[in-house]
């Protein structure tokens, strides 16, 4: 029994959202009676294009199509900033075709051994906080940048260039951000070791490309939409959550990404507005601040304190002050666009 228990904890931590969303989607059903309606709740069109991105960004992963393209960057690297320059805006030009998730999965871990490699473990922190930041601004680019963005790109039909522009102004912003701060990286001279060869592996590639997709999200996304339908044919809720909503949903974009994250967020207001424009907007720019704001904002933190566990604490602060600040200032920007 303790087995069973411990097992379940340790699944909850590793899938806390799917968990939360699942358990959120059954006490949901107590107040709305499953019916063959619950089909009717799913974006059917938002699973399966998601579905098909992630394979595709299987596909280039195992291709190592990414990594191979940094390393030959990396070759003409002279110095610590030019080294943390290509590590940070690798992550924003990777996101915007292979969403903020996977860039980060792919490139903390590379970053974190080249800087290893250079002896330059004092970088690690600042090098991580930014890329992290990096994603989620690549991520705003196109609407398959991100799984809050493929929810909304589908609820919405707004245009492919419609999306861009919408969200131009704090992607420019963001990048001149990132751009800043990288004057407090020093220029110290480095020369990269030669690391170790990549190689293609034929065998089971298929299989490998299937396995490597995260069937969790797609049914955190069916939790969801269960249980935003059944919010939805609650009069109660359907009308408060509707009044709280209408004419905010740029503030409630932000707050609510801040405590659920922005994927649940996107999927909870536009369940209630259909002011897309504005929730598109407020969950984007959400994605910045706390730790929990974006789904990549945990697995980057993850991937770091797996391999140094002593800089936990810094890092939660250096990568909370500097989302404060960000988030801060794009609220400036959306007052003024």
């Amino acid at each position: 029994m303790t087995e069973i228990i411990d097992k379940s904890f340790d699944f909850f931590k590793r899938e806390i959202i799917f968990s939360i969303s699942l358990i959120l989607a059954i006490f949901s059903c107590f107040f709305v009676k499953p019916s063959i309606d619950y089909l009717n709740y799913i974006n059917w069109e938002t699973i399966v294009l998601l579905f098909i991105i992630m394979v595709i960004v299987e596909i280039l992963k195992n291709l190592q199509v990414f990594e191979r393209l940094v390393r030959k960057l990396l070759a003409k690297i002279r110095n610590t900033r030019g080294l943390v320059f290509i590590l940070v805006f690798t992550c924003f030009l990777s996101s915007i075709f292979i969403t903020n998730d996977v860039s980060l999965i792919i490139f903390v871990p590379f970053s974190i051994l080249a800087l290893k490699k250079v002896d330059r473990t004092d970088l690690i922190i600042l090098t991580v906080s930014l890329q992290t930041i990096a994603a989620n601004v690549g991520c705003m680019v196109l609407p398959i940048g991100a799984p809050h963005n493929i929810v909304m790109y589908t609820v919405s039909n707004i245009l492919f260039q419609e999306f861009f522009i919408l969200l131009m102004p704090y992607i420019i912003v963001s990048v001149v951000f990132l751009a800043a701060l990288m004057l407090f990286v020093p220029t110290d001279d480095i020369t990269l070791p030669r690391m170790s060869k990549i190689e293609f592996d034929r065998k089971d590639f298929v299989k490998r490309v299937f396995l490597g997709v995260d069937y969790y999200l797609l049914l955190t996304f069916i939790a969801l939409f269960i249980l935003i339908g059944n919010l939805e044919n609650i009069s109660f809720f359907s009308s408060l959550f509707s009044k709280w909503i209408a004419g905010n949903e740029v503030l409630w974009g932000v707050l609510a990404s801040q405590v659920i994250s922005n994927v649940p967020a996107a999927m909870l207001i536009s369940g209630f507005s259909s002011n897309y424009e504005s929730i598109i907007v407020g969950i984007n720019i959400g994605g910045f601040g706390t730790l929990i704001a974006s789904m990549a904002n945990l697995i980057s933190y993850k991937i770091l304190v797996r391999e140094f566990d002593e800089f936990k604490i810094r890092y939660l602060g250096i990568f909370t002050l500097l989302n404060v600040i960000l988030l801060v200032i794009l609220l400036g920007v959306n007052v003024f666009v």
